[in-house]
């Protein structure tokens, strides 16, 4: 009698082992590796296996290029973050908190595509029909080629698309989602895995763009998750609190564009519209206080001035804080260290807070000059001019090292009336703002 094989897998990440673990080695989370009966251990050898078909290499001088057609979704910031629009055949994933306004933003780029005379599918697994009609008519969303489906079963979404020629399908959300080909609970890593390579399937076969919803766990990511990620051809998250006005949608991969991008996005009552005038959102030019600074930092190929702010306090416990929100914490502490071994300034003994205005994370080394200045400010209760704004990386051993693109930074500036920028080499085009060089961390003090 043949031995019977036995797979398990992480309900978390997607990893599979021949025998049971307490702990998954992949992804660190417990009790997780639940065991698969031996219809799902087809599916997964299915979804992992290469095709079956024959296939011959070619030499890559010989492939002929395929043109990537778009279409405009007319929403400025989507556009953006996609790379220019819509293409046809895609599967992209977009996630985030609750509440963050990821439905309202796919109904209302339902509505705008289905207006540019394209049939467009919203299938809702968590909402009726009359809820999404309701915040549909609040949202001005409407549009006779746009229907609805408050359906989970995934072999219904099938027949319905076989039912009408669609160029657009919405998902809402992957989790709720369920094929009943599959015996496993809905939102688990099988019924996930094979939903999507079914959607991976009909849009790249029937040239439809599919945009799936995606809920994200307590640590951020998208549950179920590193399997969408890899199969999906793009993936957006949103980021920003619900109870904030000003939304950021970030694209982290983009099989058809670049994936530095974002989208900054305003909640109103007539749900999420693209943000304008941007720039001077995150940054406050009225009046200057202790502990804040500008600097300039590119997000994909956008620049936004921020303002970063600082707090240094006395320290009543043991060990002094070291607390950051918008900036790498770790990055923070090297500041702090080589500030305390280069500038002889005494922080062992005082709480440093950073923030960034706007609720926008950092993400380069240009705002490094900028934090420094701010801590110092904080410190010695100076204010610095709104006028000033600080741009460049620092390294280790004190030097302030150039940044990249600094002409777009610049225009910006000039932009926004700000007349004087510290940097570490002066550029030769300084589009009317006073370019000040400061090579060293030392000669920041002595500027200040």
């Amino acid at each position: 009698m043949a031995k019977k094989k036995v797979l398990f897998e992480c309900q978390h990440c997607g990893m599979t082992s021949p025998k049971w673990m307490g702990k998954c080695t992949n992804c660190g989370a417990w009790d997780s590796l639940v065991e698969l009966t031996e219809q799902q251990q087809e599916i997964v050898k299915l979804t992992s296996s290469s095709p079956t078909g024959k296939s011959k290499a070619q030499a890559i001088v010989e492939v002929t290029n395929t043109e990537i057609t778009r279409y405009s979704s007319n929403d400025i910031e989507l556009d953006l973050v996609l790379g220019g629009g819509v293409v046809p055949g895609s599967l992209t994933l977009i996630g985030g908190s609750p509440g963050v306004g990821k439905s309202t933003l796919l109904l209302k780029i339902g509505a705008n595509i289905a207006n540019s005379g394209k049939n467009t599918l919203y299938v809702t697994g968590e909402e009726s029909e009359g809820q999404v009609k309701l915040r549909a008519d609040r949202l001005n969303a409407t549009a006779e080629n746009l229907y609805l489906l408050s359906e989970i079963r995934l072999e219904q979404v099938l027949f319905e698309l076989e039912q009408r020629d669609y160029e657009f399908l919405i998902i809402d959300s992957i989790q709720t989602m369920y094929s009943e080909n599959i015996t496993s609970a809905p939102g688990s890593v099988t019924q996930v895995r094979q939903i999507t390579f079914d959607l991976m399937r009909i849009a790249k076969e029937r040239g439809i763009a599919i945009f799936i919803i995606g809920h994200i766990t307590k640590e951020g990511s998208i549950a179920g998750p590193r399997v969408l990620e890899h199969m999906v051809d793009t993936v957006l998250y949103f980021e920003g609190d619900s109870s904030q006005e000003l939304r950021i949608l970030r694209g982290f991969k983009n099989r058809f564009g670049p994936t530095n991008e974002i989208g900054v996005f305003e909640m109103r009552n007539e749900g999420l519209v693209s943000a304008k005038d941007i720039s001077s959102r995150f940054f406050n030019q009225s009046k200057a206080q202790p502990g804040s600074a500008l600097t300039v930092v590119m997000e994909g190929s956008r620049p936004l001035i921020l303002e970063v702010q600082a707090l240094v306090s006395d320290s009543h416990a043991p060990n002094a804080k070291r607390q950051a929100t918008g900036f790498d914490n770790n990055r923070l502490n090297m500041l702090l260290a080589l500030l305390e071994r280069k500038l002889e300034i005494p922080l062992n003994g005082y709480d440093v807070f950073i923030n960034i205005a706007g609720g926008i994370k950092i993400n380069e080394t240009s705002a490094d000059l900028a934090v420094l200045a701010a801590i110092i400010s904080s410190f010695r209760d100076r204010t610095i001019s709104k006028e000033t704004v600080f741009i460049g990386e620092v390294s280790l051993v004190g030097d302030i090292r150039e940044v990249f693109q600094v002409d777009t930074r610049l225009r910006e500036l000039q932009m926004h009336n700000i007349s004087k920028v510290l940097l570490a080499k002066k550029p030769k085009e300084t589009h009317g703002v006073k370019c000040y060089a400061v090579d060293e961390v030392t000669k920041l003090i002595d500027w200040m």
